[in-house]
């Protein structure tokens, strides 16, 4: 029995290295009407609200695949179906060339079908190929209140991004739900790391997307690392970037592995993290070479709309999801570019730099090859730590499979700060922030942002003036006198905002310049006076 076990996955690899990758894309979808007129069956109310906050109007590509295509092709001759994605309206095969083939004369709905094995198209078809970066520095293929933290060996990290001012401003990751989507979560159910998680049910749920289970606490360690940078907690020991954040795990990377499979995976995946109301997927995967070599990509591939993964990214942000992924770890090698998602234009893609923020070697290289500038900007990534899996002490790592973990915290905060905003304004926002931001290089891109920076520019950008209005003192006691000079301001309201969002004082129309605010607890507050159509935001720090 023991021999059976040893020889069976090497039948098995043999004939499927016989049979070829294909993405089978469909023309239409005519159960559309009912699915846009009964949002609730596509998407849940939290995708809906994020949708509604930022403008996004839901379209076709919402509306899941025709089930009734979906299940004649999976019964042809011939063909295995191993997954499929409702954004780009296509349904990814197995099987041999005739096989495939033979679906677009059996079936009239079908648009057309791309191989992977581009060789295998008609000429001017569009495909995909795949070369996985190895994104850390040893040789894999993953990129890799008002409380005071001691962040312990995380501390640097951490700092050089400004993320200590948000969390001492109260800005955790708290009510942000980020989806990490990588090769595997082990022992996230049962590290010390991870116990603040589980007990206030942070982790909101996940799936094993390779193995198609829902026990998603197995696969590759890798990921269990990325979410260390984001999500441990260790007090005075080890704090991820954004620890009140909330977390969806999917495994799509199959570690043992390299096939175009993955890439529908991931986007699976974000699908889903779409339909559940994700804020912001962390992607510390990158795709260049598969164990196939004709289905790898070349350097023009990094165009921003050749690969499958790409262009399921940029759907995924159209969404209003903010997608942060790592630039790749091949700045040392003949490829050196970054890879996909990368090269997307509306994913954030995050390069590597050492403690004393000098480039790391490995940082893969922009620009896309349409000229484009990638990566947006650089985090700790050289020397970064993480939680090991094992024994869930803190280790020394490199890659940017771990930079871009360290910003999607941060950024998490940041959007906490400024809920309002839309997923593009935030990126915007960051790349201004950083230090490169004028004169952009390839391996560099913007540089490393400061989101203490940004956070000041954006409160006052967000601040409408309104002539002759003052308060003092600020920080404030228990008495805050409010000065109206401009006497055209008759009817006006004071709104006291908590850094949640909360309101929690009001004032109308008050009969004296002084108002008490002895009720308010020591931190940061946003006051709010408005008369008529105007307005202007302050913030008022309360001792």
């Amino acid at each position: 029995m023991k021999k059976l076990l040893f020889f069976l996955p090497l039948l098995l690899s043999t004939n499927l290295f016989a049979q070829e990758h294909a993405w089978v894309y469909l023309k239409d979808k005519p159960s559309e009407a009912t699915y846009i007129a009964s949002p609730l069956t596509m998407l849940s109310q939290r995708a809906l609200d994020r949708r509604t906050k930022q403008g996004i109007s839901l379209d076709n590509k919402d509306v899941p695949i025709e089930a009734s295509y979906y299940n004649q092709i999976k019964s042809a001759t011939g063909i295995t179906v191993l997954g499929k994605s409702k954004w780009l309206n296509a349904i990814h095969v197995i099987g041999q060339i005739n096989d495939i083939n033979n679906l677009n004369t059996s079936f009239t709905f079908i648009d057309r079908i791309d191989f992977a094995n581009r060789s295998l198209n008609a000429k001017g078809t569009v495909n995909f190929k795949k070369q996985k970066q190895v994104l850390n520095n040893h040789k894999s293929k993953f990129q890799s209140g008002k409380p005071t933290y001691n962040y312990g060996d995380a501390t640097n990290q951490i700092e050089m991004l400004g993320g200590d001012f948000l969390h001492e401003n109260g800005y955790t990751g708290a009510g942000i739900h980020i989806a990490v989507i990588d090769a595997g979560f082990p022992n996230v159910n049962t590290l010390g790391a991870f116990s603040g998680l589980r007990k206030n049910n942070q982790i909101l749920g996940g799936y094993d997307f390779v193995n198609r289970s829902t026990n998603f606490y197995t696969g590759n360690s890798h990921g269990t690392h990325v979410l260390s940078d984001i999500a441990a907690y260790k007090e005075n020991d080890f704090i991820g970037t954004a620890p009140d954040a909330s977390f969806y795990l999917f495994r799509t990377e199959d570690a043992a592995s390299e096939t175009p499979l993955e890439e529908t995976l991931w986007v699976e995946a974000a699908e889903r993290s779409d339909s559940l109301g994700v804020d912001i997927i962390n992607t510390s995967l990158g795709y260049t070479t598969f164990d196939n070599s004709n289905y790898n990509y070349s350097y023009s591939d990094m165009n921003g709309e050749t690969t499958f993964i790409t262009r399921g990214a940029e759907i995924g942000s159209s969404r209003g999801m903010l997608l942060v992924t790592s630039a790749g770890n091949s700045g040392n090698s003949p490829w050196k570019y970054i890879s996909a998602p990368a090269d997307a234009n509306s994913v954030f893609t995050v390069g590597a730099v050492n403690s004393v923020e000098t480039i790391a070697s490995f940082s893969s290289y922009g620009p896309t090859a349409d000229g484009r500038v990638k990566p947006d900007v650089l985090g700790q990534g050289q020397n970064v730590y993480i939680v090991n899996y094992i024994s869930g002490s803190n280790a020394l790592s490199n890659g940017t499979s771990f930079s871009s973990p360290v910003m999607t915290g941060v950024i998490a905060c940041f959007w906490q700060a400024f809920p309002n905003k839309t997923n593009m304004e935030i990126m915007d926002i960051v790349r201004k922030s950083a230090d490169r931001y004028s004169n952009p290089t390839d391996q560099y891109g913007y540089g490393v942002p400061d989101f203490e920076a940004a956070f000041n520019v954006t409160l006052s950008a967000d601040e409408f003036e309104l002539d002759g209005f003052s308060i003092f003192p600020n920080p404030a006691g228990d008495n805050l006198t409010i000065n109206i000079a401009n006497s055209n301001i008759q009817d006006y309201r004071i709104l006291i905002y908590n850094i949640l969002g909360k309101e929690v004082l009001k004032f109308h129309n008050t009969q004296t310049n002084v108002i008490n605010v002895s009720s308010l607890n020591g931190g940061i507050y946003l006051l709010s006076l408005s008369n008529g159509n105007s307005k202007k935001v302050i913030k008022l720090i309360k001792r």
